[in-house]
């Protein structure tokens, strides 16, 4: 029986994941900052632990954790994260940081921890939850974004690292879910002007609208994350949603033709031997 070890599971993808998994008998390690919003949680073969991935000793403790009771973690899944959002001009040093703390260092200090024992093991896959915004950058959301290009870059690093050693790296890009994100993951700028009116201001009120209106079901999410976690030759990357899809389509095209239009200038640059 495989065991799980999941991120983040006090909502969203990450709770729904968790009592999927649960349901399919994986032996499962439930984290969350809090324990009292995992405590509904239950099932055969699960272990419920308090995660801060800010918290290296809390990381460091969960593993060891997880391993002694289950003795080995197949399957890492980084869910753990949220968004700041706010004109790039606009945002805060500080509150730009204390997300990359979860969005990216948090998941750096997760898999580190997990990775002697699958590299000894010689198997395991390691799963982040990335975005739609981990290829391109919507208004208002550009350090989410740049947080997210980040974690997918080090996991573009670490599938090549890794592959000799039989460990799968797998990038979840999500677009727009029925989940509460929308309501409990983002925090935004305090300064608002009128100046970003038409393009942050226009794309604050669009996310507003769309709450509790996401075309995506995170039940199908779960199921589609376990079926890519358990395939015998995963993608490395895999867009969840037809907005998904068709976002990051229009902007393979756009970057191909751009590709090609410059393609005279930018060739020739190397030394002529």
């Amino acid at each position: 029986m495989s065991t799980w070890f999941i991120t983040g599971c006090s909502s969203g993808f990450g709770r729904v994941l968790a009592q999927t998994c649960i349901e399919r008998g994986f032996n499962t390690v439930v984290t969350a900052r809090r324990l009292c919003d995992i405590d509904d949680i239950a099932g055969e073969n699960v272990l419920k632990l308090p995660l801060d991935v800010t918290d290296h000793d809390q990381v460091v403790a969960a593993v060891e954790a997880a391993t002694e009771r289950f003795t080995d973690i197949d399957v890492l899944v980084n869910n753990a994260g949220y968004c700041y959002r706010s004109p790039v001009e606009e945002g805060d040093r500080n509150a730009v940081e204390k997300m990359f703390a979860v969005n990216f260092y948090g998941v750096l200090d997760v898999i580190q921890q997990v990775m002697p024992q699958m590299r000894v093991r010689q198997s395991g896959t390691i799963v982040n939850i990335s975005s739609v915004a981990g290829r391109l950058a919507p208004p208002s959301s550009g350090f989410y974004a740049a947080s997210k290009f980040a974690l997918e870059g080090i996991s573009d690093a670490l599938r090549v690292e890794t592959e000799g050693f039989g460990i799968r790296v797998i990038l979840i890009e999500p677009g727009a879910f029925r989940t509460n994100f929308n309501y409990r993951a983002f925090a935004e700028s305090v300064v608002e002007t009128d100046v970003y009116a038409d393009s942050v201001g226009k794309r604050r009120k669009e996310v507003i609208n769309m709450c509790g209106k996401e075309p995506g079901d995170p039940t199908k999410a779960a199921e589609a994350i376990i079926a890519v976690a358990t395939a015998k030759n995963p993608p490395f990357r895999l867009p969840l949603g037809e907005s998904a899809y068709s976002r990051i389509r229009a902007l393979l095209a756009t970057q191909t033709a751009e590709l090609d239009a410059w393609e005279s200038i930018g060739r020739h640059t190397d030394y002529q031997e």
